[in-house]
């Protein structure tokens, strides 16, 4: 009997990106020993011990960016077409979230419609910045627009913050540089109104939403400060992020009932709201529908809850 569940964090490696990151700089990808393994079998074999029916699978940091707009571009669409070639081989055992080659926006625009178009994408994978782009930058406007235009799945993931030569103290950054450059990016999201302004598009947060459930309620008293009204979901300057950060209906687990209600609904209840999510006619998907499974529905910041997830993907001690 199929399971359903479906693991949202899911990385691939093939050898040849592996190959033109560590070219790029990055043997020691955010601070870490090196290079995880990875292969096909190996996946496929870790989600059938652990009961995952479908990998939504993702490259992780540093992305696909390492300097170079047309290198981006090339490595970018090398990696798409692998990761849909394999959702090919494997009939609903793999999904993709697509990479862009940001900060590059014209190139990103393409490969959206690309991926969409031709490569039948799940979603796109955005890190929390490129370059030192962060998400809420108005320079990524067109990007917003044309992922709102597609009702786009958005798979945050974290990288190296800017300035982790200093902040992450000489320590592999996935530790703890993560977690808060996953929080300002969101912070970044909100208080900047991209999700107010482009209400269909639905973004995935990993890591339990990072630091954003303890600096929630300190988020809000800073917008009813700051954030102008047209900014705010209600347009008006006490809004706050709670209407926004949901766990697929339910509030992020921020001091106070929501997060009473998060510990007696447990971690496995709270992912199967949001992963599981059944597509609107109330049937589980099959494999061309697996889009309905992942965006559930309504506009939210959705929070992955995958520090109780069944089964990293295998790393060698390498961190997602």
């Amino acid at each position: 009997m199929s399971s359903g569940l479906i693991d949202v964090h899911a990385h691939l490696l093939p050898d040849f990106y592996v190959q033109q990151a560590a070219a790029a700089g990055h043997a020691h990808p955010d601070g870490m020993g090196g290079w995880p393994s990875w292969s096909v079998k190996a996946h496929l074999d870790l989600m059938d011990r652990n009961g995952i029916e479908t990998a939504m699978l993702s490259l992780s940091s540093p992305g696909v960016h390492f300097g170079d707009d047309k290198a981006a571009r090339l490595l970018a669409r090398r990696v798409n077409e692998y990761a849909a070639e394999l959702t090919r081989d494997h009939p609903g055992r793999f999904g993709n979230f697509v990479s862009l080659p940001l900060p590059d926006v014209d190139a990103s625009l393409e490969e959206i419609a690309f991926a969409y178009d031709e490569l039948d994408a799940d979603g796109v994978a955005l890190l929390t910045h490129t370059h030192g782009v962060y998400l809420g930058d108005q320079r990524l406007e067109p990007v917003f627009a044309e992922l709102e235009r597609r009702r786009a799945v958005v798979f945050l993931h974290p990288t190296s913050p800017v300035g982790w030569e200093q902040s992450a103290l000489g320590r592999p950054r996935p530790m703890v540089e993560y977690i808060f450059d996953t929080a300002r990016t969101v912070t970044d999201l909100v208080m900047a109104g991209v999700v107010t302004r482009y209400p269909r598009i639905q973004v995935i947060v990993p890591h339990c939403g990072g630091a954003v459930p303890v600096l929630a309620d300190r988020i809000n008293e800073f917008m009813r400060l700051f954030v102008p009204a047209e900014n705010t979901r209600q347009g008006r300057g006490a809004a706050t992020t709670r209407p926004v950060l949901r766990h697929g209906g339910h509030s992020l687990p921020t001091p106070g009932p929501s997060a009473a209600e998060a510990r007696r609904s447990g971690p496995r209840a709270v992912r199967q709201r949001l992963l599981l999510d059944p597509s609107p006619t109330g049937r589980r998907p099959h494999r061309g529908d697996r889009r309905g499974r992942v965006t559930g529905g309504g506009n939210h910041l959705a929070v992955s809850d995958d520090g109780q997830r069944p089964a990293p993907v295998p790393s060698d001690g390498a961190v997602n």
